[in-house]
């Protein structure tokens, strides 16, 4: 689903490459934790694949189209959630999932979208509470719940644990898990490795650029990624 050939992002011709030569894979089904120290090149690929940024050579392929070549076929495969989602704070989560819902041509019921928010683990007392006054566990619900409304087949994170408590955290990763095995592809950038540890089928570490491990969880204890970690970064 989604794929990098010698994907390289260089922003000043005399700069080394935020990105060099990026070979990966992620299949339907998987998820693919991005670990590596700030300035690795973890956003960097996020954004590439999003389209937010043209790559100085190579390729970010989404369900085999080229993101360059076709931006718009590509978006509508992918839903992304950031460090903090951006909802309009004035408006209820019901009304955030259906207006984002809409910019993507679906409609839906408002008891639809309650299913969705539900299945997203957003308890049913908050559907129509302001999204101002939720915590952000409870909008990185909402993200997943308009991931979902989309029927987005890949979902992009970037660094999506960043300041949950460990109940929210775990409660997202329950999210991803349950993603994935519908059949959602999910590239996770982030600095969280126990976390990559439960969640990921595959961890790639990153440093200045390049992409150094691959590695199956399966196999690895916790404590085994985070020396391998530590020794390669």
């Amino acid at each position: 689903m989604l794929k990098a050939t010698n994907l390289t992002k260089q922003y000043a011709p005399d700069a080394p490459p935020a990105l060099d030569n990026l070979n990966l894979t992620v299949a339907p089904g998987e998820i693919f934790c991005l670990l590596g120290q700030n300035g690795a090149g973890k956003t960097t690929t996020i954004n590439l694949f999003l389209g937010f940024l043209k790559p100085t050579s190579g390729q970010a392929i989404i369900n085999g189209l080229d993101v360059a070549d076709h931006p718009l076929e590509t978006k509508k495969l992918l839903a992304y959630l950031p460090e903090t989602v951006m909802l309009y704070p004035n408006l209820t989560g019901l009304e955030n999932l259906d207006f984002f819902a809409s910019l993507a041509g679906f409609r839906y019921t408002t008891d639809e979208l309650r299913g969705l928010l539900t299945r997203a683990g957003l308890q049913t007392e908050a559907h129509a509470g302001r999204v101002g006054t939720y915590s952000k566990g409870m909008r990185q619900k909402v993200g997943i719940a308009i991931a979902l409304a989309k029927q987005a087949r890949a979902l992009l994170l970037d660094e999506p644990t960043s300041g949950l408590d460990p109940k929210a955290a775990n409660e997202f990763s329950d999210l991803l898990l349950g993603l994935g095995q519908s059949g959602t592809a999910i590239l996770m950038a982030t600095h969280d490795i126990f976390r990559a540890k439960e969640v990921g089928n595959r961890i790639g570490i990153m440093r200045e650029g390049h992409l150094v491990e691959t590695l199956a969880t399966h196999h690895l204890t916790a404590n085994e990624l985070e020396a391998i970690y530590l020794q390669t970064v």
